[in-house]
């Protein structure tokens, strides 16, 4: 895909066109750059735009279906791993959009809205489990998972760090453990007498 390989300001209409093998007039009437570009990241993402609720997605519904803490933080590690997989290469595109087109700007502000909304959307339903940490704040843990498991950490660590995907999806899986999750219990051992 052309933004993720030229980024937002080297990518016209022409060149969409021209890799699409339409003219750019044909590219023009699909909309703006800016909506072209949030349509990728969009179905790069889920395979859907618009949907504003995660749990009307297959993936949030086998969340919901997990009766076991491990098992769901290991499912949402690898949920996590496998969109910034699809999406961090648009993301500098994205960002760098940001900075020049306001239409992205705004869509950038609303995503990251909405990905804050889902992420207490996703905590709260394991809340309600009784698996978070309550000795600190709901809100804190939310903003500890939407730092963590941001794409910008992300590509911090796999493309600026050199961390591979699979160590990146550990660290992840430990962080969600550690300052989300609540310590499990601690397994008693009885002496046999």
């Amino acid at each position: 895909m052309l933004f993720s390989t030229q980024g937002y300001a080297r990518t016209t209409l022409a060149k969409i066109g021209a890799a699409a093998g339409v003219s750019a007039e044909t590219v023009q009437g699909q909309g703006p750059k800016a909506a072209l570009l949030i349509a990728a990241v969009e179905y790069a993402a889920f395979g859907v735009a618009g949907e504003e609720n995660l749990f009307n997605l297959d993936v949030g519904r086998q969340l919901l279906a997990i009766d076991d803490r491990e098992e769901a933080g290991a499912f949402i590690v690898d949920a996590v791993t496998d969109v910034h997989r699809r999406t961090a290469p648009l993301a500098p595109a994205l960002f760098g959009g940001a900075s020049m087109d306001p239409e992205v700007d705004r869509y950038l502000g609303e995503l990251i809205a909405s990905i804050n909304k889902q992420i207490r959307r996703v905590l709260d339903s394991l809340r309600n489990r009784g698996w978070l940490r309550e000795d600190v704040s709901f809100d804190e843990l939310v903003e500890t998972v939407a730092v963590f498991a941001s794409v910008e950490t992300y590509l911090r660590m796999t493309a600026r760090d050199g961390w591979s995907v699979d160590a990146y999806r550990a660290w992840c899986a430990r962080m969600l453990a550690e300052t989300v999750f609540v310590s499990p219990e601690p397994t008693t051992v009885r002496s046999v007498k």
